[in-house]
């Protein structure tokens, strides 16, 4: 299964960039997204932003997310 998390682009040159979630930052390729913009939510699989989606469907992807981890952790 792969999974891909959306990371905000909080910084880029011309084919790399820095992506943050939640404090957390990353350096990701971004010749599979060039589109990309700084401000922007990206997904990021393996270290390659491989698309741009909006901030309520990162918001959501997100959300999903944690409930799933939530549903996992034993009591």
């Amino acid at each position: 299964m792969c999974l891909a998390i959306p990371m905000q682009l909080i910084e880029r040159s011309e084919w790399d960039g820095t992506a943050e979630l939640r404090g957390v930052q990353r350096q990701v390729s971004l010749m599979l997204c060039p589109e990309a913009q700084v401000g922007e939510y990206v997904l990021v699989h393996a270290g390659y932003a491989i698309t741009t989606v909006d901030a309520e469907e990162a918001r959501k992807t997100l959300e999903l997310l944690d409930e799933i981890v939530r549903e996992d952790i034993p009591e």
